[in-house]
């Protein structure tokens, strides 16, 4: 893997991380402020910060692997 794929892995899982901690401050939110009036958002939101976080996992499991691999090859 060239660096310049290393730098663009790593500001992907950085991006992904960003959105996963959205996510999860969205749902915070939600459910701090506007549960139990706001029921029915639970299911939408709860999803789309699982798969934010589903995500984000995946991609820093790429990375740890590119990085083991470089250092293999080093």
């Amino acid at each position: 893997m060239t660096p310049e794929e290393l730098k663009a892995l790593e500001k992907a899982v950085s991006k992904a991380k960003r959105l996963a901690n959205e996510r999860a401050s969205e749902l915070h939110d939600l459910i701090e402020d506007r549960l139990p009036a706001a029921y029915a958002e639970l299911p939408a939101l709860a999803q789309a910060t699982y798969d934010a976080c589903r995500t984000w996992a995946e991609a820093d499991a790429q990375l740890k692997t590119a990085i083991a691999a470089e250092s293999l090859e080093n």
